[in-house]
């Protein structure tokens, strides 16, 4: 934990440095240390656009890592992620409905450049209630029930976003494009502060859960006779994976792998046990994607890559190499 600490404190220093205005911080604090005012350019770049960027790819990148977490501790099941529930894909669903709809909902003009995040937050949280409505009966949540509802919500889901996809003039397609390969660049004080408690809050409260999902990997029959209350335990766990990648995805669009590989590479360094396993992925999670976004802004700079698809790229083919090494294939 103290490791990924100096990692992402060196990072996020990093991420204040390196862009394609080649304002750098290192220049700035020694202006300052000279008794000089910094030029409102740099204040600007390193204050109203990196700043905000960084914060935001923390928490965005933790909200997506303790969300892996927590799914893949309740399913048993390594390869769960945020998208196995339908969250990913009911946000998405959202995000196209303010897209392509946008223009005739009467909230929009209320809204204004909040009515994308706001409609894809409003998705995540849609497909939520109704994973639980159709998971839970007679009081109890099944989780085999829970995983095949979502897997069926998110092919409905993935279905009207196609539809309304067919329906989008050109350039209503190129901004749910964009939007669904994920990007930081949309980072503001604005979105930061609405964004923060949304994501901070569930990410607080995730390590609660350590125990229980401890618990719950002998089995449910097993974490109740030890005296875990599983259904709240399932509860909690959905609800917290709901608003932390629901808020995340609303501010930063469809950002993949990172639920997926970052929780499998703590286990590996510092086992399974979920009170380590959490705050360590959500370190781990912010680490990774400021890297990927670092990239994704310098490698073409002045433009941009979506951030979605360097992690698709780089994080794809390195979980399939540590899959092949688990299983004695890849030696190296």
């Amino acid at each position: 934990m103290a490791g990924l600490l100096v990692s992402l404190l060196a990072v996020a220093l990093l991420g204040l440095s390196v862009g394609a205005t080649g304002t750098s911080l290192q220049d700035a604090l020694l202006t300052i240390a000279a008794g000089n005012e910094v030029a409102m350019r740099d204040r600007v770049v390193l204050w109203d656009i990196r700043l905000p960027r960084v914060l935001l790819g923390i928490l965005v990148g933790a909200a997506l890592a303790v969300s892996g977490a927590v799914l893949q501790g309740l399913f048993r099941n390594p390869l769960a992620d945020p998208g196995i529930v339908g969250v990913s894909a009911g946000a998405s669903l959202g995000a196209v409905s303010a897209i392509v709809l946008g223009g005739a909902l009467p909230v929009a003009a209320l809204l204004g450049v909040w009515l994308v995040p706001a409609a894809a937050f409003a998705g995540a949280w849609g497909a939520t209630l109704l994973l639980f409505r159709i998971a839970t009966r007679q009081g109890r949540t099944s989780v085999a029930t829970m995983l095949l509802a979502g897997i069926a919500l998110t092919a409905l889901a993935m279905a009207l976003t196609g539809l309304l996809v067919y329906m989008a003039d050109d350039a209503q397609l190129r901004d749910f494009t964009f939007w669904n390969l994920g990007s930081l660049a949309g980072a503001t004080w604005g979105r930061l502060s609405l964004a923060a408690p949304m994501i901070l809050l569930p990410l607080l409260a995730a390590p609660l859960l350590g125990h229980g999902l401890n618990g719950l990997s002998l089995g449910e029959a097993a974490a109740g006779h030890m005296g875990i209350p599983v259904q709240r335990l399932k509860q909690a766990a959905v609800l917290v994976v709901a608003a932390a990648t629901g808020a995340a995805v609303a501010v930063s669009g469809g950002i993949g792998f990172i639920g997926i590989v970052v929780p499998h590479l703590i286990r590996l360094i510092s086992g399974p046990d979920h009170r380590m396993l959490l705050p360590n992925a959500a370190l781990l999670g912010a680490v990774l994607l400021l890297l990927a976004d670092l990239f994704s802004r310098t490698v073409i700079a002045p433009a941009e890559l979506p951030i979605g698809i360097v992690t698709a790229v780089i994080g794809g083919p390195f979980f399939l190499f540590i899959l092949l090494r688990q299983r004695g294939i890849v030696d190296l």
